[in-house]
């Protein structure tokens, strides 16, 4: 079985992931935070343990600042409901996930102003557009890192720049990059970083968080959710210091130890490692597909802008069709469709009907692109 989904969840998990959440369930299975026992300060100590470790991997000034949620959309969401009011402005791109544009759907429909940023076909931002854009008053600009359709890597740096000299915070959605790419906040100018657990960094589902650099001031985000944190208990107001004010109710300790597991994973390896051997895929993905006749490859031709993520489509062919022949006759995994990101596919020129993603990932190896690209060709040619 050739493993082509990685964009959407990566598959297998690094054994040190599985075998972290299992000894979190035998030998430290108590709430962390809640308690004063050994059971509960042991849980305590794998998810501060893993605060740590994502504040390493993402350059964060303050391990507490990592706040976990349940995915990439849910630290997406604390943040636009946490700080956007009717009359507010925000700036985000044609290339967003369902996960940016539908809440900010629902904020405009209550008043909020939403300017998008149009992209070329190929998913790539001009900062000349994006200055024209993002203007003095504007609250918040929202913009992926990577897209999940065309694997297009967005100009992080130039638009943090013009955010921050319009007085507005940069909300970068790095679910298809945290792992994958290097990230340093500080030194790429992110203010607001979410990130998923069950893609790059090769956690479990269930998994995520938001990362808030010390240039936020937190007093200004309303939390999504409020209720126990395990401190402050005297109070029946939420807790104004981080993480507690965003983080209610029992954490998913055996997710996160999972998680932890899987940051380590990454960070012994090394970022600048697995990033090379996404560019290697990418490439061959890109050109050995782009070979093949009545093929169409969405995205930029230079890995080097883009990840392992590959749409492509075929003439006079569905692509539900070419799916189900990948995965029942040659046992190759992907997906087809519009993946989530409708605003995407209507700047590539692929709405509505969507492209087949082939996603490479750190357990895709040379022979299964090859394995994977001689499918295609013989799907199309038959």
């Amino acid at each position: 079985m050739i493993y082509l989904d990685h964009a959407a969840t990566s598959w297998p998990k690094p054994t040190a992931v599985i075998r972290a959440m299992a000894d979190f369930c035998e030998h430290a299975g108590g709430n962390p935070g809640r308690s004063g026992h050994r059971l509960s300060l042991a849980a305590a100590r794998i998810v501060y343990d893993a605060r740590e470790s994502l504040a390493e991997l993402f350059g964060a000034s303050d391990p507490l600042r990592v706040i976990f949620t349940a995915n990439a959309t849910h630290a997406i969401n604390l943040v636009l409901q946490g700080l956007l009011r009717a009359g507010d402005s925000v700036v985000t791109t044609g290339m967003e996930h369902n996960a940016v544009m539908r809440p900010l759907r629902g904020l405009e429909a209550r008043g909020v102003r939403l300017a998008v940023i149009p992209c070329a076909a190929d998913g790539a931002l001009d900062v000349a557009q994006a200055a024209a854009a993002i203007v003095p008053g504007t609250r918040l600009v929202v913009i992926n890192h990577a897209s999940n359709v065309s694997g297009t890597i967005l100009p992080l740096v130039q638009i943090a720049e013009l955010a921050h000299r319009a007085g507005a915070w940069l909300l970068v959605d790095a679910a298809q990059t945290a792992g994958i790419l290097p990230i340093d906040m500080r030194v790429m100018g992110i203010d607001l970083l979410a990130f998923t657990g069950h893609k790059g960094l090769q956690g479990p589902p269930g998994t995520g968080g938001l990362v808030i650099d010390d240039t936020v001031d937190t007093s200004r985000i309303e939390p999504l959710v409020r209720g126990g944190t395990g401190s402050r208990s005297e109070y029946e107001t939420q807790p104004e210091a981080c993480p507690d004010k965003f983080e209610s109710g029992t954490p998913n300790g055996v997710g996160i130890a999972g998680l932890g597991a899987g940051v380590r994973w990454v960070l012994d390896r090394g970022v600048e490692a697995i990033r090379a051997h996404d560019n290697e895929l990418s490439q061959m993905l890109i050109e050995g597909l782009a070979a093949i006749p009545g093929v169409t490859v969405y995205g930029p031709a230079d890995a080097a802008r883009r990840t392992a993520t590959v749409s492509f489509d075929v003439q006079q062919q569905t692509i539900s069709e070419i799916g189900l022949r990948l995965d029942d006759e040659f046992d190759v995994l992907c997906r087809v469709g519009l993946h989530c990101a409708p605003a995407a596919h209507r700047s590539l020129g692929t709405f509505p009907q969507g492209t087949v993603r082939f996603a490479a990932g750190v357990s895709t190896s040379v022979n299964d692109v090859h394995a994977a690209i001689a499918a295609v060709r013989q799907v199309v040619g038959s």
